[in-house]
């Protein structure tokens, strides 16, 4: 089984494209109607949905260490810098990610970017 990814607010259309182009599953928060909703909720949602966050907001990191801390599950979270990584790079590592793990391989985990 891949792992599906919940693309947050500020990831860049071509990281998007990138990955629909290689087949994939990818849904952006634009897609789900939850732009401006707080990043637990994003999170939320996500875990809902059964899909990792990919993310470029640092805001995340915090909140994955929240639910570390509490033993709140969660399907995982990507983090890139948005100066640590080309988005030809991101496509890249994404696509590894969502092909090549297993979701509870990303599982309750932050995994950064590059790989």
């Amino acid at each position: 089984m891949s792992v599906a990814l919940y693309m947050d607010e500020h990831v860049p259309f071509a990281i998007t494209a990138g990955l629909e182009l290689r087949g994939v599953d990818v849904l952006t928060a634009q897609a789900d109607a939850t732009l401006g909703t707080a990043d637990r909720q994003i999170l939320d949602r996500a875990t809902e949905l059964c899909r990792a966050v990919f993310t470029q907001d640092e805001d995340f990191l915090a909140e994955a260490h929240r639910r570390q801390e509490t033993g709140e599950t969660f399907p995982g979270v990507v983090y890139a810098h948005q100066l640590g990584v080309t988005i030809g790079q991101c496509v890249a590592d994404l696509e590894l990610i969502a092909k090549i793990y297993e979701p509870e391989d990303l599982a309750n985990r932050v995994e950064y970017l590059p790989l």
